[in-house]
């Protein structure tokens, strides 16, 4: 992958740029073999973000879509998808033309999004065949963890779009309590049961990546009793 341009001209607007690529992953599309793209660009400045690095819209890399397209077409028939991650995959408007080139080679397409952008990960819901979302706060502290003043607004209003389609989804929340406490995970699990969620992951904090050494060193695991609380609002609760 080492052609110099990274967009491909589609008529309209190039496509996403791209910071990073994994030929092969079982995790970001579960229960099926995937192949990951991940974008560049996110408004977000989340603590524990282990993927910083993408954050930043820098543009050009040494990652060309004719060259991922093209390898895509030789794993036909052996790869079942292609991921989406980022940074924030829907910051680019683009993105909707990326995933139905994809679709057209004959893959699943799966897309993990934090919902700030909520009108344009509604024009792509339908081209989405599952939907990893991130649950970062309770609605009164999200801009808070997210560094995104009013972003509870647009994340709430990407959950209506999300619940009320037709796509198979994830809800999930990374923990860690120096960001998010025993009453900020009630909170977030009452808002979740408001919206008629049953399932959420929990994930624990992951410290790759992370530039954030005070997260690193201060990390400690989901109490079993907050989790029973937490599961009479949600019933199906796993931690990963």
């Amino acid at each position: 992958m080492s052609e110099a341009a990274t967009t491909v001209d589609i008529g309209l607007q190039p496509l996403p740029p791209l910071g990073g690529f994994a030929r092969f992953s079982t995790v970001d599309y579960p229960g099926h073999l995937c192949a990951v793209l991940y974008t560049q660009g996110c408004p977000c400045r989340c603590r524990y973000c282990h993927n910083p690095h993408l954050q930043p819209g820098r543009g050009h890399s040494g990652i060309s879509w004719p060259a991922i397209m093209a390898w895509l077409a030789t794993r036909a028939g052996l790869l079942d998808a292609v991921a989406f991650c980022g940074g924030e995959p829907t910051a680019h408007k683009s993105l909707r033309a990326a995933l139905r080139q994809v679709r057209a080679l004959g893959f699943g397409t799966a897309l993990h999004t934090s919902g700030i952008y909520p009108y344009n990960f509604s024009q792509m819901l339908p081209y989405v065949d599952w939907v990893g979302f991130d649950v970062k706060a309770p609605p009164a502290r999200y801009a808070a963890v997210t560094g995104v003043p009013g972003s509870e607004v647009r994340v709430r209003d990407s959950m209506e779009w999300l619940l009320s389609g037709n796509v198979a989804y994830e809800i999930r929340t990374t923990v860690h309590p120096a960001i998010l406490d025993t009453a900020d995970l009630i909170a977030i699990a009452r808002w979740l049961e408001l919206l008629g969620v049953s399932r959420w992951v929990l994930q624990s904090f992951n410290p790759a990546g992370c530039v954030n050494g005070d997260l690193v060193t201060s990390y400690a695991p989901i109490d079993h009793e907050l989790l029973d609380e937490l599961r009479g609002y949600v019933p199906d609760i796993s931690v990963r």
